[in-house]
């Protein structure tokens, strides 16, 4: 039997974390066709439409029911507009570990929305999924992702070295691959000690401290 993660919505004071939806699609595609998300992902570019669709209305949820991880849409509270998307994959379920991916919108970037979904997800996997490590890689110049990674307390461990391709603007505006260092960083439970901010609830609610 595959273990999986429940199908789960998770709140913070700011944002709202759920499964992806149909109506998420022209923002989905508008989002992945940003140029920094096509530098940094192996994302298809152009990222269409009717990738769009097949992401929010079959893919995202198959991340899930495989066991492969969760997929979660981010959307803004107040507006339900979507800021971003965070992706658990690779997960081993015997070692209790994942690894965490995450884009944020051009027009929301600078507000913390990554931060704050992404350490959502961690305190959800720690506490109520009793997960021991969750790993996250980012290319050698993405300097935003490493904010990040470092605003929530990951611990950098190393370098894999030439182990990623990302994507560069050409001369003629088209693009060209890039082979590139990853840096990977770690996250356990006793990192978030001390970390400010209120624990999410993922029933839609938000408490401060978990049952």
């Amino acid at each position: 039997m595959t273990s999986t993660f429940p199908d789960i919505s998770i709140s913070t004071d700011r944002l709202v974390l759920r499964p992806f939806e149909e109506a998420d699609v022209p923002a989905l595609a508008e989002m992945m066709s940003d140029e920094l998300v096509t530098s940094w992902t192996a994302l298809p570019h152009p990222y269409t439409t009717a990738e769009a669709r097949a992401w929010a209305t079959g893919k995202a949820a198959a991340v899930r029911t495989e066991g492969r991880g969760i997929a979660l849409a981010v959307t803004e509270f107040l507006t339900q507009r979507l800021v971003g998307t965070v992706h658990l994959d690779h997960t081993d379920w015997r070692v209790r570990s994942a690894e965490i991916a995450y884009v944020t919108a051009a027009w929301a970037r600078g507000e913390g929305y990554a931060s704050e979904s992404v350490l959502a997800v961690a305190q959800w996997l720690f506490q109520d999924q009793k997960f021991e490590r969750l790993e996250l890689r980012t290319a050698a110049d993405n300097t935003a992702s490493q904010q990040v990674a470092q605003k929530i307390g990951c611990i950098s461990e190393g370098v894999l070295r030439n182990a990623w391709i990302a994507r560069s603007r050409t001369e003629d505006g088209g693009w060209t691959d890039i082979r590139t260092d990853l840096i990977v960083w770690s996250l356990l439970p006793e990192d978030l000690d001390g970390v400010p901010g209120r624990m999410a609830d993922a029933n839609g609610f938000t408490y401060p401290e978990w049952n």
